[in-house]
């Protein structure tokens, strides 16, 4: 087990969607999460207002999560020892703080 604050957040991209990353900042700064990668960026017919963070399948050592806003998707990467309600939780507090 290490500090809370032993995750890192991966800029791999110069493009996000407006508003992911200080969200993504203060999910790296949540226990359990060690790795926060941004993927893909991709445009989508159905409009989302509000900035959307949903689990989306498991991977090797955490779980794909879909960013929405507007017609903007994103995929973001999370390597993390939490389960998915507990991750569920954490992206929660992240997006309200």
């Amino acid at each position: 087990m290490g500090k809370p604050t032993d995750g890192r957040l991966v800029w791999n991209h110069s493009t996000h969607i407006s508003g992911l990353i200080p969200i993504l900042e203060r999910l790296c700064q949540q226990y359990g999460i060690q790795t926060v990668t941004p993927g893909v960026i991709g445009r989508v017919r159905g409009h989302c207002p509000k900035m959307q963070l949903r689990v989306s399948v498991p991977i090797r050592g955490g779980y794909k999560v879909i960013a929405r806003q507007g017609k903007t998707v994103q995929e973001v990467f999370i390597l993390t020892t939490l389960d998915q309600d507990q991750l569920l939780d954490a992206i929660a507090i992240a997006m309200k703080l």
